[in-house]
């Protein structure tokens, strides 16, 4: 890593850290120090995306009839009193339409400078989850306001306006043991000691347009939820195009399982951000034609708070098999 590299990281770290423990939530330094590097495909159009920028270009809607009485501007500081305008109907529906032509420059995001950062936009949250005895879940999310899903005999299926993947690695007293990849409706878990990493920080390699994260460069099939094979019907591409550092434009907070709450956990820190109850873009729109169930454009997806956060296991489901191999061979990276 370049020198101007190393120190933007560890400035970040300094100011998260400080910052955090000057306020009432604390998070662990290690959470950060662990923190997933994402690699983007080099051929991805459709980059991580500011949080703020996507409302900027929608308007919560409820059955395709726009909200009256919602707050003006909507900002991430008061996006959850949609909450009481329609709960999880709330749709922040873009203003061009998912069909615009062209599409609108937006759908984009942004490319990661040099040291890997949004530079002043804000594209992911850490939420940490603190289950006692020293178990601690770490999640690290990543926003993208366009997601361009996978073709299938030359048809396309599951493009929907925003995107929320995410990486959670599982702590043992402040070291790490396994982490999750999500991935589509479901996702892979492995040891930490089984994944490639840059230093001590384990890379995610997302999907060209679809941003499912993936443990290793390549092609990955996703026609078993859960399965990757080299090839088959339903194939994500990664590759080492962009690397972004998550962690350099984040917004961090506490979730307590307890009662469910969140608690921000760095400077300015929206909580309606968190809080919000509806879908990060538009509905299925009506009558959209589609095959055993599949259709090309379909409803955008719930934050962070939707992603089981309380989970027992490495994997929000189960079975919950996490892989102890390494499927990656060679030097680590410097």
């Amino acid at each position: 890593m370049h020198l101007i590299s190393r120190l933007a990281v560890v400035a970040s770290f300094a100011i998260l850290s400080s910052s955090s423990s000057a306020g009432a939530a604390s998070i662990p330094q290690y959470v950060y120090d662990y923190a997933p590097l994402v690699w983007l495909h080099s051929q991805d159009a459709y980059r991580p995306s500011d949080l703020q920028q996507q409302l900027d270009h929608t308007t919560p809607k409820v059955n395709w009839t726009t909200i009256t009485g919602t707050p003006s501007p909507l900002t991430l500081n008061n996006l959850d009193q949609l909450n009481n305008l329609g709960n999880t109907s709330v749709y922040l529906t873009s203003k061009e339409g998912i069909d615009a032509n062209p599409e609108p420059a937006w759908f984009r995001g942004i490319t990661p400078d040099q040291q890997g950062s949004l530079a002043s936009k804000t594209g992911s949250v850490i939420v940490l989850v603190d289950h006692g005895s020293g178990d601690v879940d770490a999640f690290y999310f990543y926003f993208y306001a366009y997601n361009k899903g996978n073709k299938v005999l030359g048809l396309e299926f599951g493009d929907h306006i925003g995107d929320w993947e995410h990486n959670m690695i599982r702590f043992a007293n402040g070291t790490p043991n396994a982490i999750w990849y999500s991935q589509h409706a479901s996702g892979q878990a492995f040891t930490y000691d089984a994944v490639e990493k840059k230093g001590i920080r384990p890379y995610a390699y997302s999907g060209n347009g679809t941003h499912a994260n993936y443990v290793i460069a390549g092609k990955h099939d996703h026609t078993i939820p859960g399965v990757n094979l080299p090839t088959g019907f339903l194939v994500d591409y990664t590759d080492r195009g962009h690397l972004w550092d998550p962690v350099l434009n984040a917004y961090s907070y506490i979730y307590k399982v307890a009662d469910r709450t969140f608690e921000a956990a760095s400077p300015g820190a929206p909580l309606g951000l968190v809080n919000f109850n509806g879908k990060w873009g538009d509905d299925q729109p009506p009558n959209e034609p589609s095959i055993f169930g599949e259709a090309k454009y379909v409803a955008g997806p719930n934050g962070p708070k939707f992603k089981s956060l309380d989970r027992k296991h490495v994997c929000p489901s189960t079975p919950c098999i996490i892989l102890p191999f390494r499927i990656w061979s060679g030097q680590k990276d410097s």
